[in-house]
């Protein structure tokens, strides 16, 4: 089958590319079906598919989603930016993009949020050495 769109999505250091073609309607992330990751996983990728089903009604198209970088919530996040990107994309449809962005904004747009560098001698970014006046 030819691919239609491609749609990435970062979190943190992780990466997601989803290619959305016709098909349907089976997700896959890192060739694995969705619905065999664990429970919470399960659940954040499953809230734009939700969307998206009682939006549009059903799901004729499938999805397959590659991951790397990062961490495995970090991946997840991305993956679920990715998907409904993706979905929208593929089906232009503006009240799909208003779902998206009422139920949680960080599904259309990316959190942009990184770790702080450290600073020179300083344990961590924020935290100062502790001084004693004795």
């Amino acid at each position: 089958m030819k691919i239609d769109i491609v749609a990435s999505g970062k979190r943190k250091r992780a990466l997601a590319k989803a290619a959305i073609k016709s098909g349907t309607g089976i997700i896959k992330i890192n060739n694995r079906i969705y619905t065999s990751l664990g429970q919470f996983h399960r659940l954040t990728i499953s809230e734009p598919v939700e969307i998206a089903k009682s939006v549009l009604g059903s799901l004729n198209f499938d999805i397959a989603v590659r991951t790397s970088g990062g961490g495995i919530e970090g991946q997840m996040e991305a993956a679920r930016l990715a998907i409904a990107k993706a979905m929208f994309s593929f089906t232009k449809a503006e009240k799909l993009k208003k779902a998206f962005i009422a139920y949680d904004r960080n599904m259309m747009i990316a959190d942009t949020r990184r770790k702080e560098p450290y600073k020179p001698g300083d344990s961590k970014a924020r935290a100062k050495r502790q001084k004693s006046y004795r």
